[in-house]
């Protein structure tokens, strides 16, 4: 075998997960070591010009292709170029019925989006990341809302087809790590002996398996009931949202089964959660409230305690307590919250104009926790969040 450069704290965890499935073991901690080298090329060919330059390059072309951007460097056109070509296994005629099925419970993926698997992602290294820039424990409302309409925007019909909005949000969010990954990797704070580079391959894989399979998963145990043909769509939405962000493809899922693997896999490799995973699962859900727009403060305290008791009642006990969870009980959590949506499908069936009213509530709510205005190109121009707002 190929000798492996592991990280140091993935060393434990990854001798252990072997024996569970040593080829995918071997690849995740090799991809700990691999950035994204189209989206790092761009961003090394744009340290030269100003960042209202480089908005201006990301913004046309992302919205008009390579063409409209002459002057832009190579890596840029190049990446746009390769964007905006879909792999033969994404079928936009087949995306709507994973959009029906993620609007059709939307609340409920919601609620297991925030309560189970954003927190599942950032309980991996990749915390440190985030940890280190500010860019959760500083603006954890921002960014809350940022995942949401991320999630909002893939599911919308069209929204990726070449310059709908899923989709610029989806390169975004590629150019947005790999200027990150450019700062990080010339920190002192960044140990790469330690921790791989940052925002690696390998957790933008296991963000996306956990954000498709897990997602499923999760809203599944909350009362969502999908149909193959949707959960179907839904993976291959997921799957070139991913391909978007900079998945390679050795570590791309197709269906739910791979996806909630490739997380057993990963979470067998990655390291317990740190003080950083703790503080950014913490802020996440005590942003919540802030972000549903709640100012009373003993209703967002209400909140944020049943958030807490839904989360630690999907992701486990033992996750829960390593996450500095406050103590609670699991029992029946999930039962009532399942019930409560039995008797809300109940009245949505037997009332067909609630049925149209209650589905018009669940978009404005959706809409109501992302960001509000368009998407912006300005990448960070400083490692820690709170220099770069100043700019």
């Amino acid at each position: 075998m190929q000798a492996i450069d592991i990280p140091d704290a993935y060393t434990n965890g990854w001798q252990q997960t072997r024996q569970a499935d040593t080829l995918l073991a071997d690849r995740y901690v090799e991809f700990t070591r691999i950035g994204d080298p189209l989206a790092d090329a761009v961003i090394a060919a744009c340290q030269s010009v100003s960042a209202e330059q480089q908005r201006g390059w990301f913004t046309r072309g992302l919205a008009y292709g390579s063409d409209a951007i002459a002057d832009a460097p190579q890596p840029l056109r190049d990446f746009l170029a390769v964007a905006a070509t879909p792999p033969d296994w994404f079928d936009p005629t087949q995306t709507l019925a994973g959009c029906q099925g993620f609007h059709g419970h939307s609340e409920l993926f919601i609620a297991a989006f925030v309560g189970a698997v954003l927190i599942e992602g950032f309980s991996t290294l990749i915390s440190q990341s985030f940890s280190i820039t500010g860019k959760l424990v500083d603006q954890g409302t921002n960014r809350l809302k940022q995942n949401n309409r991320h999630l909002a925007e893939i599911f919308m019909p069209g929204g990726l087809e070449p310059g709908g909005d899923g989709w610029k949000l989806s390169v975004r969010i590629r150019l947005m790590h790999a200027s990150i990954r450019f700062m990080l990797a010339k920190s002192s704070e960044w140990d790469g002996t330690a921790w791989g580079v940052p925002i690696c391959a390998s957790h933008i894989a296991y963000s996306t398996a956990a954000f498709s399979g897990g997602l499923l998963a999760q809203a599944r145990k909350l009362g969502a009931e999908l149909t193959p043909e949707q959960e179907a769509s839904f993976m291959m939405i997921w799957r070139y949202s991913g391909h978007l962000m900079g998945v390679p493809e050795e570590l791309q899922v197709s269906t739910q089964a791979q996806a909630l693997h490739l997380t057993r896999i990963g979470r067998g490799c990655e390291p317990p959660p740190d003080l950083a995973s703790i503080q950014l699962a913490n802020g996440l859900i005590n942003s919540a409230p802030i972000v549903a727009g709640i100012t009373d403060s003993a209703a967002r305290q209400k909140l944020v305690k049943t958030i807490y008791k839904v989360s630690r009642a999907l992701i486990g006990d033992t996750l829960a307590d390593q996450l500095h969870y406050p103590p609670s009980s699991r029992l029946g959590v999930i039962s009532a919250f399942k019930m409560r949506t039995r008797v809300d499908k109940w009245v949505r069936r037997a009332i067909p104009r609630w049925e149209q009213h209650r589905r018009f509530q669940q978009f404005q709510l959706m809409l109501g926790l992302s960001t509000d205005g368009s998407i912006h190109y300005r990448m960070p121009q400083h490692l820690h969040a709170e220099r770069d707002r100043q700019d």
